[in-house]
C-alpha cells in the first residue's frame, strides 16, 4: 500500500501550488493482485454484493480486529427463520470486502440452522482461498455473521445454546 510521505512545503510558481505528483493507488491497477488473490476475492471486491444497511433489522453483528484495524457490520431481516435480506458495511482491506460479501451471498435465503453452519474455512473456500495473512478476515466475516444471528435469537428471547449447530 502506498502512503503518502510529508516531503516539505510544496513550492510555489507564479502564485499557484505546485501539485504533488501522482501517487499510485493499488485501487488503480488491480491486475497486480490477481497472482496473489483468486479471480473471485477480486470480483467481490471490485463488485461488492449487499453493500449497506438494513433499516429496522431483525439482527445485527458487529466485530472488529484490533491488529488490522478492519470493522465489519452484518444486519439481516428474518422471516419464518429464514435470512430473506442481509447487508454489510466493511472499513478493511480488499480481502475483508470480499469475505463479507460472499458470506452475505452464501446466507441470504437460508434458514438459520444453515447460515450457522457457515464456517471461516467455508467463506475462505468459497472465495477459491486466500492468503495466509488474510484468514482473519474470512473469520471476521463468518463471526459478524453468527453475532447477528445471536442478535436475533436473543432479540426473540430464544436461548440461543439450544439453537446452536
Amino acid at each position: 500500500m502506498t502512503r503518502f510521505v510529508d516531503s516539505g512545503p510544496i513550492p510555489m510558481r507564479r502564485g499557484k501550488r505546485e501539485q504533488p505528483p501522482a501517487v499510485e493507488h493499488p485501487e488503480n491497477n488491480l491486475s497486480r493482485y490477481t497472482d496473489v488473490y483468486s479471480k473471485e476475492v477480486m470480483d467481490h471486491f471490485s463488485n461488492p454484493r449487499n453493500v449497506g444497511v438494513i433499516e429496522n433489522p431483525d439482527g445485527s453483528g458487529e466485530v472488529g480486529n484490533p491488529v488490522c484495524g478492519d470493522m465489519m457490520k452484518i444486519t439481516i431481516l428474518v422471516e419464518d427463520d429464514v435470512i430473506t435480506d442481509i447487508k454489510f458495511q466493511t472499513l478493511g482491506c480488499g480481502a475483508a470486502i470480499a469475505t463479507s460479501s460472499i458470506t452475505t451471498e452464501m446466507a441470504k435465503g437460508k434458514s438459520l440452522k444453515e447460515a450457522m453452519k457457515i464456517t471461516r474455512d467455508a467463506v475462505a473456500e468459497n472465495l477459491g482461498g486466500l492468503p495466509p495473512n488474510k484468514m482473519h478476515c474470512s473469520n471476521l466475516a463468518a463471526d459478524a455473521l453468527q453475532k447477528a444471528i445471536e442478535d436475533y435469537l436473543k432479540r426473540q428471547g430464544r436461548d440461543i445454546k439450544n439453537e446452536k449447530v
